[in-house]
């Protein structure tokens, strides 16, 4: 009996030791499964730290502190030179004011001659030496008062007030020029209300509260609204136009803000959302013209043969392609790389150095492997490379506009840098708190950047809206002088 119960132990080791490799199998496996989902977050969150303003959609503001120091570190200057103006520049100075400009010239005369030392006579010089010296003068607000005396009759004894006459007592306890540096700088220069009160009494001994300041803001946002439609009606005709979006804040709950501009104008508009219905009915109303833009979805419903997708966008998705492993790498360096011929005829094309027929001609065979490689990115069927390629693919009718159009360009930074002063204004004040704080916020950066782009000077323009009256033709910001 003992062998078969030794027999018997022997199963039951076996068993035992068949069970525990089980075991260890099963926990091996599963261990490698969370290894491999850990690996993957891993990869994820490393790719999420890298993303900057180079290889995302990322704006340069998002960074960091040392971003731009880290990148120019990158490129060492192989000329050895030092920072600043090199030795035989050309030099710059200050350019005088002209003479019929100054306030208080002060002529200069030597009293003997510097040869014979006689007298000299105070003979004026067709060209003396010039220095001038600037100060500003006390800055103080002009305070005009309307008195109403009531008068004792001599006759009857009865005491008159002076009528109140509204052709001559102004409606507003601020005239036009208050209004206009008020919402200058609080809609231009993007301060806080309070700011601005104290640098109004600082610099100008104005004494003023934040709820005049705010009914200030009122009262030029609906002063300058006939000035916006104007430069609405002008953006929406326009034959080429650019189109950007980014987020607002109402009161904590995020909007959508974005912006049309031209060569001459410049729009903004504060939305409910970003989605398409809402672009097409509020803000793109006229689908006039090429529009430049990034390759958002809410903007499908504009005709893909008048639209030119921004390569710059482009470019940053093609770096993050090279910032990661294996095929990935190799395809976007390959995109990379015939991203950069490209831009280099442009620049050609820029410079006068090519035609756009001969801009046209050396593109084709680029445009031709570029969209090879692109479908060789779309059928690698590659997490985070296929998919963006094969949207890339699908906009491929709007990559070349630029090539076929005059005054298209292949990027959207006219319309991102339009909308950056924006964006720094939201970031310190959060946006704004009411739907009357939204139209002022639009109608004043609409203002402010159409008029640049005009050449007119912003607060003239602002006092000429304050100063309207019912019986005079309106401020137009494209009236020609």
């Amino acid at each position: 009996m003992e062998p078969a119960n030794e027999n018997d132990l022997l199963r039951a080791q076996l068993a035992d030791r068949d069970a525990t490799i089980a075991l260890q199998a099963k926990t091996i496996a599963a261990l490698t499964a969370k290894v491999e989902v850990l690996e993957a977050l891993v990869k994820k969150l490393v790719e999420a730290q890298s993303r900057n303003s180079t290889n995302s959609n990322l704006p340069p503001s998002s960074d960091g502190p040392g971003a731009a120091n880290s990148k120019s570190s990158k490129k060492p200057n192989k000329k050895g030179l030092k920072r600043g103006g090199q030795p035989g520049h050309r030099g710059s100075s200050r350019v005088l004011v002209p003479a019929d400009q100054v306030h208080e010239p002060i002529d200069m005369f030597p009293a003997r001659c510097d040869g014979c030392h006689e007298s000299l006579p105070r003979t004026p010089d067709v060209d003396p030496r010039r220095h001038q010296y600037i100060e500003l003068a006390p800055l103080l607000p002009h305070v005009t008062e309307f008195r109403r005396h009531e008068v004792c009759c001599p006759s009857c004894g009865h005491w008159t007030r002076a009528h109140y006459d509204d052709d001559v007592i102004p409606r507003y306890a601020f005239g036009p020029r208050v209004a206009a540096v008020a919402t200058l700088l609080t809609g231009v220069y993007h301060l806080s209300r309070r700011s601005t009160v104290r640098l109004l009494q600082e610099l100008l001994g104005l004494r003023i509260s934040t709820g005049s300041v705010s009914n200030l803001e009122r009262r030029m946002s609906k002063a300058v609204k006939p000035a916006v439609d104007e430069a609405w009606a002008e953006v929406q005709s326009a034959s080429v136009k650019h189109t950007d979006g980014t987020t607002w804040l109402h009161a904590g709950v995020i909007l959508a803000l974005w912006t049309i501009a031209t060569a001459g104008v410049t729009v903004f508009k504060i939305l409910s959302n970003g989605q398409g219905d809402t672009l097409e009915r509020e803000l793109l109303t006229s689908t006039k013209g090429v529009l430049v833009s990034d390759r958002a979805s809410a903007l499908k419903f504009w005709a893909m043969h008048l639209r030119q997708i921004c390569w710059a966008h482009l470019v940053r998705k093609f770096v993050s392609f090279t910032e990661r492993d294996g095929p990935t790498r190799t395809l976007g360096r390959e995109l990379l790389d015939c991203t950069r011929v490209i831009f280099a005829y442009w620049y050609d094309f820029k410079e006068g150095r090519l035609t756009r027929e001969q801009l046209a001609a050396r593109i084709a065979p680029v445009r031709a492997d570029f969209e090879r490689t692109l479908r060789r990115a779309i059928h690698a069927n590659i997490k985070g490379l296929s998919g963006s390629c094969s949207d890339m693919w699908e906009h491929r009718e709007a990559l070349w506009t630029f090539v076929e159009v005059d005054g298209v360009e292949p990027t959207n930074n006219h319309a991102e840098r339009e909308l950056r002063a924006f964006v720094l204004w939201r970031k310190r004040s959060f946006g704004a708190q009411s739907e009357r704080g939204h139209r002022f916020a639009e109608r004043l950066m609409t203002i402010a950047h159409t008029a640049r782009k005009q050449g007119r000077d912003v607060l003239a323009f602002l006092v000429a809206c304050a100063s309207h009256v019912d019986d005079e033709p309106m401020p137009s910001l494209f009236a020609t002088t």
